[in-house]
C-alpha cells in the first residue's frame, strides 16, 4: 500500500465517523500530524501501518457525529444552515476520465466536438437561465455569505482602510450580505473592495444592489473589474497592448440617499454595454474580455476621507485583510490549474494577518445522487481541500514561508444548502410538481457542471425527471455539500 492510498482510507473513515484527522491520528498511533506527514511525503513503518489498520477494523462501527453549523446571521432563515447530513458515504473514485481543461480561466467548460471548434466550447457559469433559476430557487448564496461573514472575527484591519477581494462577483448576492456583516462589525472602518467578474449580466445585477450599501457604510469604495486572476487584485494588467487599451472610469455618486444612489449606478448601463464585452479565445474557447476594465464607485461627499484608498490607473497595492474565493474554478479542472491559474495569484495579494476563504463542491448529497443516477460512475468532484493546498504550497515555493494552510476538520469545513420548497410539496404520498422537478433537475446539473450535449442526450428519454423524483422523495428534499478551506498570512 502507498501513501495516497492510505490517506485515502483514512480519509474515508475520518469522514465516516466524523473524526478529525489529527484527532485520529493521536487515537490511533499518538501522532496528531500523521495525515500531514503522509500528505508532504512522510513515510511510516510496517509495524504503525498496523496500529493504524488495526484502530480503523476495531472502531470502525462508531456513530458518524452530525456536522453543526451555526444559525445564519439571518434568523428567519434557519434551514438554510441546517445541519450536514451524515456523510458516512466515501466519496467514489471517478470512473470516467475527465475530458482535458483548456487553459485560461475558472469556470469552463467544454463542448461537445472535443474542442475542434472553440466557439462551441462554453463557460458553463454563464449560461445565464441556468445560473439564475438555481440562484433564486437554492440556499447557496445566503449560506456561503454567513460562512464568509464568520472569517470577520478573525481579521485585523490596519488603517487607511478594511481591503477585501471577491474572486467572483457574480450577482453580487454573497458580497452584499459580506458587506451588511462588515458594517456590522467595523462600521466606521473605510472599506476597500474589489470585485472580479467578467460576465456583463451579473455586474448589472451586482451594480444595482449597491446603493443601500453606500447609504449606510458611506466610507466605501467599490471596483469592479473584468481582469484575470494574476492582474485583478493589483488592478494592473502586465500586456502592454492591453494597459493601453484599458477603460479606467470612476464614477463619484452625489446626493445622500439609495434612490439618488440607484439612479446613478442605473445610468452606468450604457457603459457598461460599451465596454464590459467578452469574447472567445480562438485557441482555447474560453471568454476573454475585449478591453480591460476598471470601474470604480465611491461617494463624493467622502472623497476627502477616502482619497488615500482610491486606486489609481497604474496599479495599486493588493494587500488584502479578506480574499472570497466561491466556486472560483469549475470542479473538472486539472489541480494544477485550480493551484497555478486560480489560488496561487489569490493567495500572494493577501496582506499581513489577511484570510483567503475558498468554497467549491463537495459531492456525496442528493444533487450528486441524482447525477449518479443517470449517468452512473460520473464524479465531477475531482480533488478535495487537502490535494489543492497542497498543490497550491507546492506552487507558491518559497513565497509560501509565511501562510498558514487550513483544512480544518469536516464539521468546519463542509456546510450544508438547501433547495427551497414548501413543508408539505415534497412526501412520499403525493406527487411532485413539475416546475419543481424541473428546478431540481436543473440545480443538479449546475452543481455537478453538466455540458449541455450531455443534457440534451439524458433529457431525450425522460428518465431525468424519474430519477429526479426518486431522490426528492427518498431524502425529502434536495440538499447540497459545500467544501471550505482557509489561507492566511500571518501577521507582522
Amino acid at each position: 500500500m502507498n501513501a495516497q492510498e492510505l490517506l485515502q482510507e483514512i480519509s474515508e473513515y475520518c469522514r465516516q465517523t466524523g473524526l478529525a484527522e489529527s484527532t485520529f491520528g493521536r487515537r490511533a498511533v499518538n501522532d496528531g500530524k500523521l495525515a500531514s506527514r503522509l500528505r508532504h511525503g512522510g513515510r511510516i513503518t510496517t509495524e504503525t501501518l498496523d496500529r493504524i489498520r488495526n484502530f480503523m477494523t476495531t472502531n470502525r462501527n462508531v456513530v458518524a457525529r452530525p456536522s453543526i453549523i451555526p444559525r445564519s446571521l439571518d434568523r428567519g432563515f434557519e434551514s438554510a444552515v441546517a445541519p450536514v447530513a451524515s456523510l458516512a458515504a466515501a466519496r467514489p473514485a471517478p470512473s470516467v476520465v475527465p475530458m482535458p481543461m483548456p487553459v485560461g480561466g475558472p469556470g469552463l467548460s467544454q463542448g461537445g466536438n472535443g474542442g475542434a471548434d472553440p466557439q462551441r466550447n462554453f463557460r458553463f457559469f454563464d449560461n445565464r437561465q441556468k445560473y439564475l433559476l438555481f440562484v433564486n430557487t437554492c440556499s447557496e448564496k445566503w449560506v456561503v455569505a454567513h460562512r464568509v461573514s464568520m472569517e470577520l472575527a478573525n481579521i485585523h484591519p490596519r488603517p487607511p482602510a478594511l481591503r477585501v477581494f471577491d474572486a467572483g462577483v457574480g450577482d453580487g448576492t454573497v458580497l452584499l450580505r459580506t458587506m451588511r456583516a462588515m458594517h456590522d462589525r467595523f462600521p466606521h472602518t473605510p472599506f476597500y473592495i474589489v470585485g472580479k467578474e467578467i460576465s456583463l449580466e451579473d455586474v448589472r445585477l451586482a451594480t444595482q444592489k449597491m446603493s443601500d450599501r453606500f447609504t449606510e457604510h458611506p466610507a466605501t469604495v467599490l471596483v469592479l473589474t473584468n481582469l484575470a486572476y494574476a492582474d485583478a487584485p493589483w488592478l494592473h494588467v502586465k500586456s502592454l497592448s492591453a494597459a493601453s487599451s484599458m477603460v479606467w472610469h470612476e464614477m463619484a455618486l452625489t446626493g445622500s440617499s439609495a434612490h439618488q444612489f440607484e439612479q446613478q449606478i442605473t445610468d452606468l448601463v450604457p457603459f457598461l454595454n460599451e465596454n464590459w464585452k467578452a469574447g472567445v479565445s480562438p485557441k482555447t474557447g474560453n471568454p476573454v474580455y475585449e478591453r480591460p476594465v476598471v470601474l470604480v464607485i465611491y461617494r463624493e461627499d467622502h472623497k476627502f476621507l477616502l482619497d488615500p484608498i482610491l486606486p489609481r490607473p497604474g496599479g495599486t497595492v493588493a494587500n488584502y485583510d479578506l480574499v472570497i474565493a466561491s466556486q472560483p474554478y469549475r470542479a473538472r479542472a486539472s489541480l494544477d490549474f485550480k493551484a497555478k491559474r486560480v489560488i496561487a495569484p489569490l493567495a500572494r495579494a493577501l496582506g499581513p494577518g489577511g484570510r483567503l476563504i475558498a468554497i467549491h463542491s463537495h459531492g456525496n448529497d442528493p444533487g450528486h445522487e441524482i447525477v449518479q443516477r443517470v449517468w452512473p460512475g460520473d464524479n465531477p468532484f475531482l480533488h478535495d481541500r487537502h490535494q489543492i493546498m497542497k498543490a497550491v504550497k507546492h506552487e507558491l515555493g518559497q513565497a509560501g514561508r509565511d501562510l498558514n494552510f487550513n483544512a480544518y476538520a469536516d464539521n468546519r469545513s463542509l456546510f450544508r444548502y438547501d433547495m427551497h420548497t414548501l413543508p408539505s410539496e415534497i412526501t412520499q404520498e403525493s406527487s411532485i410538481g413539475t416546475s419543481t422537478l424541473f428546478a431540481a433537475w436543473n440545480a443538479a446539473i449546475y452543481v455537478s457542471q453538466v455540458e449541455d450535449h450531455r443534457v440534451a442526450e439524458a433529457a431525450a428519454d425522460g428518465r431525468y425527471l424519474d430519477a429526479t423524483a426518486e431522490v426528492l422523495q427518498k431524502h425529502g428534499g434536495l440538499w447540497f455539500i459545500d467544501e471550505s478551506y482557509v489561507i492566511s498570512r500571518r501577521r507582522e
